[in-house]
């Protein structure tokens, strides 16, 4: 479907990759993986024809339609969110536009060349529609924005009303509905929440164009490629296999890399010994200059950039009461809108809380009011005593002063850090020697995320808030907050829609829907297979009020049958008389007018002409009564008909 021939691109005078080849097939669930840097993002858009390569060529088949979907800065405007989910049906609007041109045309006056080239035209447009399934297209395109959490009445709101992140779910539906043939898709569960996410797992399963995906989702990339793509050293290296199936290979190939480079650098030192110690002995000249010449041949083995002996530890919090926070009969509205009513909730001393809940439902409300940064509109909420709260808001990295460098931006938080521990600090958030010096404005996404959450460990607090923190993480980055939060002795309310990150990290769950909350005492896989149930339960009973519904529709419409039958019976009985008694007649007549021809047929009748004269008058009456009978027997015939059709 896709060769890359020879591929190379660099960044600023550093290969990403160089000599690429690669080619993707038709049907192909690749996840693409690399450590940040290596040019995931950037072999996307090469594929897209957005970034150009330094050399190769890339080779696409024919017709081949390509959705791309970048990780930010996607906007839409000016059209209703339906109206622009449709623009993405962009055969079908073709082809609808050339089936009626080529109708206009045949209005025409065209000669038969002409006419049979334009229906043979308008019958490839119908095939090309059918499938294409142009038919139920609007039906599936609100399928999909449903699916990826809008709801009904989104649907008629300008598309400037929407926040960052459903204009992403906007872009990924357009990109879905269009039916391409290949999705290149740029962390794309970034914005989602669980319910949109699992939805997004099961449409991408039956997918039947190809898949290349960049995410540090792990749950996500397992449940919907099977092949895993890997830039490592400016390389690409193919694995067969689900994303966990990968890293088994990695940590595997990685571990025998390093036995591979021990090995050399210590052939390297005995040999730069064996330099060193008889480089001025003319005996040993000969011996020293090869040795050199082994030096210079030698290709170095390169290690893979390694964060697994990086640990990040918050401080011991100070103690706290049992009880954190509690919120009674708590309600919090925007305008007319309700998100929060009549909320009870305790959180309690070493709790570790996973929010869940599709998005919009108040989950982020919810977590700054149990932070304190915003208020509600009745209710209490009560500080347990000695609770320090420490909040992580979504938006926290943008919020950060661009003029400022990393260790200013910490600086002074903790006031009994030195320069020293502050930079050992940062050096666990994945900042290390100069680095600590970069200006946040220059920093990438999930930089200003680890600046942001070197605050927060920097804020000595017991009671830690996280909204969404790994949106802009890498996988390492995340494990090693991941284990930091595990390890953490205070008390953690994380807002996420990661379930790997949550996995080893919550104990109880608190689901947010519709205003309300339900409580699920147990870690994300006892809240997973609860849910599961619960759905389960909602589809036995919709199925059973279906099979309800349908049960009486049948019964319902044999019962207008009946009616209309009756109805259809007492306006037709006198008519349908009518009719039975005139054939009736003109069968019998069609019996005698045939006897009589017989007759007229036999020669001896015109012996006698009396005789004959008597048989030709009444066959001429028959034939005539017959006639009439035929000529009223047509006209209650289609009386008839008309009121029938009025009961069909």
């Amino acid at each position: 479907m896709i060769d890359l021939s020879g591929i190379s691109l660099q960044f600023n005078g550093k290969y990403l990759f160089r000599d690429i080849n690669y080619k993707i097939n038709s049907g192909d669930k690749i996840s693409l993986v690399g450590a940040n840097g290596t040019g995931k993002s950037s072999l996307l858009k090469i594929l897209k024809g957005t970034l150009q390569p330094e050399s190769g060529k890339i080779l696409k088949e024919k017709n081949i339609s390509i959705g791309y979907l970048p990780q930010e800065n996607v906007t839409h405007e000016g059209k209703t969110l339906l109206n622009e989910a449709k623009e993405a049906l962009t055969d079908i609007i073709n082809l609808q536009k050339k089936e009626i041109e080529i109708t206009d045309r045949l209005a025409e006056n065209l000669n038969d060349v002409e006419h049979q080239d334009l229906i043979h035209q308008l019958g490839e447009v119908h095939h090309r529609l059918e499938e294409l399934d142009s038919y139920s297209a609007e039906s599936r395109v609100e399928k999909i924005l449903i699916g990826l959490g809008f709801e009904q009445d989104d649907f008629d709101k300008l598309t400037n009303e929407f926040s960052g992140g459903w204009q992403m779910r906007i872009a990924l539906a357009k990109i879905l509905i269009s039916q391409n043939d290949l999705l290149l898709l740029d962390e794309p569960t970034n914005h989602l929440d669980f319910d949109s996410l699992e939805w997004l797992i099961g449409f991408l399963k039956n997918y039947k164009g190809a898949l290349l995906i960049v995410s540090h989702d792990k749950h996500f990339i397992n449940q919907v490629t099977n092949k895993t793509l890997e830039i490592f050293l400016g390389k690409f290296n193919v694995f067969n296999g689900d994303f966990d199936a990968y890293l088994k290979f990695k940590k595997e190939r990685d571990l025998q890399l390093e036995n591979q480079f021990e090995l050399q650098q210590k052939k390297i030192k005995e040999t730069e010994r064996f330099i060193e110690r008889f480089r001025y002995k003319a005996s040993k000249a000969r011996q020293v200059q090869s040795r050199v010449k082994q030096l210079e041949k030698i290709s170095l083995i390169e290690l893979p950039e390694s964060k697994s002996d990086i640990t990040l530890r918050f401080p011991s919090p100070p103690p706290s009461g049992k009880s954190n926070i509690k919120l009674k009969s708590l309600s919090k509205s925007y305008g007319n809108k309700e998100v929060l009513k009549d909320l009870d909730l305790e959180i309690m001393r070493g709790e570790k809380i996973a929010f869940v809940g599709p998005n919009g439902a108040g989950k982020t409300t919810l977590a700054k009011i149990i932070a304190g940064v915003i208020d509600f509109n009745s209710g209490e909420r009560i500080v347990g005593y000695n609770t320090l709260i420490s909040y992580y808001a979504q938006d926290v990295a943008d919020n950060l002063e661009p003029e400022l460098d990393i260790i200013e931006t910490v600086e002074g938080i903790g006031e009994e850090k030195t320069i020293g521990q502050l930079r050992s600090l940062l050096g666990s958030f994945l900042f290390s020697g100069d680095e600590v010096f970069k200006k946040i404005g220059v920093l990438s996404g999930g930089e200003k995320s680890r600046v942001a959450l070197a605050k927060i460990l920097l804020t000595k607090a017991n009671f830690i808030i996280l909204d969404e923190p790994t949106n802009h993480l890498d996988m390492s980055s995340k494990e090693i907050l991941q284990k930091a939060l595990i390890d953490f002795d205070g008390s953690l309310v994380l807002v996420s829609h990661d379930i790997d990150f949550l996995s080893p990290i919550a104990n109880k769950v608190v689901d947010i829907r519709k205003g309300f909350i339900k409580t699920f005492e147990g870690g994300i896989d006892y809240y997973l297979g609860k849910r599961q149930e619960i759905q389960d339960i909602e589809i036995q009973k919709q199925n059973k009020k279906d099979s309800l519904a349908e049960a009486n529709s049948r019964k319902e419409q044999k019962r207008i049958e009946a009616e209309l039958r009756q109805k259809k019976y007492k306006a037709t009985k006198y008519i349908a008389r009518e009719i039975e008694e005139i054939e009736k007649n003109i069968d019998g007549l069609e019996k005698k007018q045939a006897e009589l021809e017989s007759f007229l047929a036999d020669e001896k009748l015109y012996s006698n002409p009396a005789k004959s004269k008597e048989v030709t008058l009444e066959y001429n009456k028959v034939k005539e009564n017959l006639n009439f009978k035929l000529a009223e027997w047509a006209r209650l015939s289609e009386e008839m008909q008309k009121i029938e059709d009025q009961f069909s």
